[in-house]
């Protein structure tokens, strides 16, 4: 069954002459078009006509069509795409090529140069200016990124006649061609060509130099690992037709060896003796600006291992509002006294002093025998390794082998 879809988005009959179709084309146009109608339904129905109109009004096209459909088109055509026609027929996207809006305006921009800081976190709570040294291609000043110094040194390539590439015809069988697009080899895709003796004796015709540029970085307080600073148009220059790209500062944070840092808050853990846990303490803290601050904790107050205590407004600043700062976390380790170093004595005295634990009552024994256990150290290690040679004795007395330490009578 024949395709008659952009027939009828023409709203024309299949035998519809060239003059039938540009008509129809035009009056249709008129009432579609962004410029007087900015529906996006009527957007979209513009695209669909012009779409219709381009294949229809191609004579190689619209035998394809009428032959294969869309189908036929996509496989056989000139590389056919809707979008790509619709791209080509507005002068790359947009609806520029009716002098309308929405159009790529002004020249094409650069690739972004992306570079990483390593920052401290003292620099993120204080802010600090870094300067950062580049390498990169700048416009030559002495022909203004022309290539030349001569009024017409810069002339149009003869051969792509100034468009930087060549179409190819080929033909892949009855009634289909295909287009291929390759890079001038003249121009190396430039467009336009320069004489040797025409060239600009500080660049070489190359148009740019290289050059260092030392970009000043302010990182502001509060700013983050991982958060950018951008530079615009401070990349490289290629050609006066495209803008250079950005340069792109990433802040890679420094570990630090006291603080760690959650958001706008900050955590650090601090270790404590059994004595300090539970009678108080005073230690001090150097914070990143320098300060020392003081932190107490009366007798009264008891620690426990794992205990978290904050401080407010010793947190990190804000970003943008440096007056505003979180918190300070301190996660608290108790470390208890190694065997030996209380005595019997003072153990009496913490029996004085600590709250009596809960009365243990012992359970009779069935065969009316006691034994006494006694604890021992243990070590991981040494229990691993022993479950091993076990296993290996195991295996050994399988397999009709001897137990480790016993050896073999010899007749």
């Amino acid at each position: 069954m024949p395709d008659n879809k952009f027939y009828d988005i023409l709203g024309v009959a299949r035998d519809a002459s060239e003059t039938d179709i540009k008509k129809a084309y035009r009056k249709l146009a008129i009432k579609y078009h962004p410029d007087k109608n900015p529906d996006p339904a009527a957007v979209e129905k513009f695209k669909e006509l012009t779409v219709a109109y381009e294949v229809l009004s191609d004579t190689e096209k619209r035998e394809l069509y009428d032959k294969y459909g869309e189908e036929g088109l996509k496989e056989g055509g000139a590389g056919f795409s809707p979008d790509d026609i619709f791209s080509q027929f507005f002068g790359g996207g947009g609806f520029g090529g009716f002098g309308g809006r929405g159009g790529r305006r002004g020249p094409r921009k650069g690739e972004p140069l992306q570079h990483n800081l390593k920052v401290t976190l003292e620099d993120l709570y204080k802010g600090k200016v870094q300067k950062l040294a580049l390498q990169k291609s700048s416009k030559c000043p002495d022909c203004a990124g022309k290539g030349s110094t001569s009024k017409d040194g810069v002339k149009k390539c003869d051969d792509c006649h100034g468009q930087g590439f060549k179409v190819i015809h080929r033909q892949i069988g009855p009634g289909m061609v295909q287009k291929l697009q390759s890079q001038c080899p003249s121009c190396k895709g430039e467009g336009n060509v320069i004489r040797e003796k025409d060239r600009c004796p500080k660049c070489k015709g190359n148009k740019t130099i290289q050059e260092k540029k030392t970009l000043e970085v302010n990182i502001d307080k509060g700013m983050k690992h991982g958060q950018k600073i951008v530079f615009p148009e401070e990349g490289d220059y290629e050609s006066p037709d495209i803008v250079p790209g950005d340069v792109i500062v990433v802040l890679v944070q420094k570990e630090h060896p006291v603080f760690q840092r959650d958001g706008d808050d900050l955590v650090m853990e601090h270790e404590l003796t059994l004595l300090e846990a539970l009678t108080g303490f005073t230690f001090y803290i150097t914070h990143l600006d320098g300060r020392v601050i003081t932190v107490k904790n009366p007798p009264t107050q008891i620690i426990k291992q794992g205990d978290i205590k904050c401080i407010y407004n010793e947190g990190m600043p804000g970003y943008k509002r440096p007056f505003e700062k979180g918190r300070l976390f301190i996660k608290f380790n108790v470390v208890f006294p190694t065997s030996g170093q209380i005595t019997p004595e003072n153990a009496k005295l913490l029996e004085k002093i600590l709250p009596k634990p809960k009365p243990v009552q012992k359970p009779v024994s069935h065969d009316g025998i006691d034994e006494e256990a006694v604890l021992h150290d243990f070590d991981t290690k040494q229990h691993s390794h022993s479950r091993s040679s076990a296993y290996d004795d195991d295996d050994e007395d399988q397999h009709g082998g001897h137990p480790q330490g016993v050896s073999c009578a010899q007749q």
